[in-house]
């Protein structure tokens, strides 16, 4: 037989939870039952013993169960539908949708082009509980034998472990195979240090006269790049309320960037911080040029927009220009990335401190500039060797070395005060 009791919420609420015993010891199903206000309590006596009588049918039929069982029944269910869904089908209706809503643009179209041309020909019509760690540990091993780049590899292991992350923390499996796959490793010749990828001062040179007769357009989208270092996405993206032609400042708000699916848009930037640099009054010169122009043509919100039209330049613009005028400058392998990396070497190298580098280049951490720009060359290694001969040439005399006193063992060790001088006479 059902029995109630009156409790009381953390708020004050009075309700009456209503007990149906199970047949076993201590084992009850219980619902709560909240009294319409102003009841009298003969009335809420009436209906809280209706309530109870139904409660006790429900259970008796088994139409009621515990939170327990409950918890286990829809993980059943959820487990009993994994058995059914393969992995395309949990990727394209789950992982992807919502990775959409956490990733930018680029991202979504990065991990898509990688489920579509790696893991669901191989994977993707497999059931989700029947992949096992040696069937991704197999498609992990086939990209590497074949000559695939390590970054590639990685790319894929990361995925299937976001994937099958999901699946094991929404109780979609009760098994996470990716815990038994090892992370892909470098072969041995991606392990070396690979030469820092930068422009030297006579190529530097040879680019400068280059662009000198080139157009308004491309002289001022050049020299924002190299005399600046930010990404192409963001030169880009620049438009004309980002210019403090007073202060002589670029405000970085926006990436331009590019899909198939969504073509050219403004996307926020790549460590979602908005950053103000500075640049030469000769480049803010060359800007104001180009608004002049600009205006003659047609009027955009752009800096930098197609020709006779007022849609933003293509994020894909400047590298096809720059192949161009690689050939004629000649200088191999004209990129916008490299001239990125060449600002950071030329300021690293000649002292400006690695913080301030980080800042201008939009870095999240500056462990990234040092990471993938300082590097020791040999005129670096003879800097540091003469900077260390020069300090032994400073007149240093009477230095004292004070006593220094410890016990080992109960023993008492200490070191004499001494005198002693070095340096230049």
């Amino acid at each position: 037989m059902a029995s109630t009791r009156i409790r009381t919420t953390k708020d004050g609420q009075t309700f009456y939870e209503i007990r149906v015993s199970r047949g076993r010891a201590r084992s009850y199903l219980t619902t709560r039952w909240y009294p319409p206000a102003g009841w009298s309590q003969k009335a809420i006596d009436r209906a809280l013993t209706k309530e109870a009588a139904e409660f006790e049918r429900r259970c008796h039929e088994g139409e009621v169960t515990s939170r327990a069982e409950q918890k286990e029944n829809d993980l059943r269910q959820k487990q009993e539908i994994a058995k059914i869904q393969t992995l395309r089908q949990y990727g394209e209706k789950v992982f992807m949708p919502a990775k959409t809503v956490t990733m930018s643009e680029n991202g979504r179209c990065a991990y898509q082009g990688n489920l579509d041309h790696w893991i669901y020909p191989t994977l993707g019509e497999l059931k989700m509980p029947d992949i096992t760690a040696a069937d991704i540990s197999a498609l992990l091993l086939s990209m590497q034998s074949a000559g695939k780049a390590n970054a590639t590899c990685v790319k894929v292991y990361t995925i299937l472990h976001s994937l099958f992350k999901m699946a094991y923390m929404s109780d979609v499996l009760s098994v996470n195979p990716m815990d038994r796959v090892e992370r892909p490793k470098p072969r041995k010749s991606e392990r070396r240090d690979k030469p820092i990828e930068a422009y030297t001062a006579s190529e530097l040179q040879r680019i400068f006269s280059a662009i000198d007769t080139e157009p308004l357009k491309w002289r001022v989208l050049m020299r924002l790049l190299i005399d600046t270092g930010i990404r192409r996405g963001e030169c880009c993206g620049l438009q004309w309320k980002d210019i403090d032609f007073s202060a002589c400042t670029v405000t970085i708000s926006g990436n331009l960037c590019y899909t198939p699916q969504k073509g050219v848009y403004l996307d926020t930037l790549k460590s979602g911080k908005v950053r103000t640099i500075d640049v030469a009054p000769e480049i803010i010169g060359l800007l104001r040029e180009l608004r002049l122009e600009q205006s003659r043509e047609a009027i955009s919100p752009f800096v930098f927009t197609q020709s006779n039209s007022p849609e933003p330049m293509h994020p894909q613009s400047p590298a096809r220009y720059m192949q161009k005028l690689s050939a004629k400058c000649g200088v191999p392998d004209l990129h916008p990335h490299k001239l990125r990396h060449t600002f950071a070497s030329i300021a690293i190298t000649n002292g400006a401190d690695v913080a301030s580098v980080s800042e201008k280049l939009g870095h999240s951490d500056k462990a990234i500039t040092l990471r993938m720009y300082t590097h020791a060359d040999q005129e670096s290694i003879r800097r540091a060797s003469q900077i260390f001969r020069d300090a032994l040439k400073i007149p240093i005399r009477h230095e004292l070395i004070l006593s220094v006193k410890f016990y080992r063992y109960g023993f008492l060790y200490g070191f004499c005060v001494s005198e002693f001088s070095y340096g230049k006479k």
